[in-house]
């Protein structure tokens, strides 16, 4: 039972982390939710400008969801190729002095986890890439003449925060995916290191040096354009 649970709880870690961020930004915003202030005075000072300074930002950050998505498909690739060598693999699994053994049906249910973790990245990444994309599109058929209107930078805001909120669960599936490694060492490992990812995860969020950063940039901003309002 406790094999079974080691190797479900970072696939469950991931699922509920994803769920209760949600909920947690609604009383203390997220780097994510202060990023997503920077994602709008973009868009709103992109409407301004006809340079190509704004096509080359969003191909920089296509570009990164791009690798990481190709990464995805070589990791899935390696997995289903372990599939075809299982009894090599449990002759290797034998061979290192862990003190525990493994059976071949918990060492594939592991693997199908560790697949799923790595599905789980290439469909976020690849859907991030295609908002992204929408993002680029959306940019691009501003009319400079016409002044936007506030609802037109809101949606174009919207579709970056959605693709940023998937490469973000793209990540979060990769670093929860460490923790299935753990699970070949010993039954409890996994279950610690899922938690400690919960922690780390949460304080890159919430309470690291670029939450405080993102902030107070997000605040100077703020009172620069509140203060030319009233000019």
């Amino acid at each position: 039972m406790l094999t079974l649970l080691a190797t479900f709880f970072p696939l469950i870690c991931y699922f509920a982390y994803n769920l209760l961020v949600p909920l947690i930004e609604r009383r203390r915003p997220s780097l994510s939710v202060i990023m997503n202030m920077q994602r709008r005075r973009w868009v709103a000072n992109a409407t301004r400008r006809e340079t190509p300074f704004d096509a080359i930002l969003a191909g920089n950050i296509m570009g990164s969801v791009s690798f990481l998505a190709s990464t995805a498909v070589l990791l899935i690739l390696a997995v289903f190729a372990v599939f075809g060598q299982m009894p090599m693999l449990m002759e290797a699994l034998a061979t290192i002095d862990l003190n525990r053994s493994y059976t071949t049906l918990e060492v594939q249910l592991h693997l199908v986890v560790m697949l799923a973790m790595f599905v789980l990245a290439f469909f976020a990444f690849t859907l991030a890439l295609r908002q992204f994309n929408h993002f680029c599109i959306m940019l691009g058929a501003l009319d400079h003449a016409v002044p936007a209107s506030d609802a037109e930078i809101d949606a174009i805001t919207d579709m970056n925060a959605l693709g940023a909120r998937n490469f973000n669960s793209g990540v979060r599936a990769y670093y929860f995916s460490v923790s299935t490694v753990a699970w070949f060492v010993s039954d409890w490992l996994p279950i610690a290191v899922s938690l400690a990812t919960v922690l780390v995860l949460a304080h890159r969020e919430f309470f690291s040096s670029a939450h405080r950063t993102a902030a107070s940039a997000a605040v100077i901003a703020a009172r620069r354009e509140r203060s030319g309002s009233e000019r």
